[in-house]
């Protein structure tokens, strides 16, 4: 399946082409900041499937780690953001918990990459999603999302607790603060073109 970007674009009414419209996954494991990265950069008021949590919850989702949360994404996050003037983010949040794992084949249909946020308290719980982008071939990158009172890691260690390629970008995230998860999109963006420009190269050579 081919999830990369067309750069095909429709001529605006004054003749300037119309912003390239990217889908991007945003995701990670349960209660990593998902809804609140997509909510802190959307420039309309994002849509959400945030349900409460019931006793259905116990003994299910971890909350030790993240004190204080009583809802959970049941489906998805959505929300946009424009790129300059040529490119239209729109952002889609997957369910963190195991249950809701069949939705992602449905959500990352024509995504161009993803994020994976992280919380370095709870590495163990990014692996799901690591995983299943590689096995799809699907661009993404690792954002360590900074929380208040969390142990700061040095990316080189976390590359490495990740098992993570070289090539894998890896950055620093404040999934509460807007310039700080547009920084992590546009690198995701630059990342999935990165990888594009290299498959075409692998192409041409192969080509000859």
């Amino acid at each position: 399946m081919d999830y990369r970007p067309s750069n095909a674009r429709a001529p605006r009414n004054d003749g300037a082409p119309s912003p390239s419209p990217v889908k991007i996954i945003i995701a990670g494991g349960f209660g990593v900041g998902k809804t609140t990265f997509v909510g802190s950069v959307s420039e309309i008021t994002p849509l959400t499937t945030e349900a409460a949590m019931t006793s259905a919850s116990i003994g299910i989702d971890d909350t030790s780690a993240v004190g204080g949360k009583t809802t959970t994404t049941v489906a998805m996050d959505f929300g946009r953001i424009s790129l300059l003037d040529s490119v239209i983010l729109y952002l889609f949040g997957t369910p963190g918990q195991d249950r809701f794992w069949f939705m992602w084949d449905e959500l990352v249909l024509g995504a161009i990459g993803a994020v994976v946020l992280v919380d370095t308290r709870r590495l163990a719980d990014s692996f799901p999603a690591i995983d299943y982008f590689e096995e799809r071939d699907i661009p993404f990158l690792i954002a360590l999302n900074q929380f208040d009172g969390a142990k700061r890691y040095e990316v080189a260690d976390v590359r490495k607790a990740l098992d993570l390629e070289s090539n894998r970008p890896v950055v620093m995230c404040d999934a509460r603060r807007r310039e700080s998860v547009r920084q992590t999109l546009v690198a995701l963006v630059r990342h999935a073109l990165d990888v594009v420009a290299s498959e075409n190269r692998e192409h041409d050579l192969a080509g000859t």
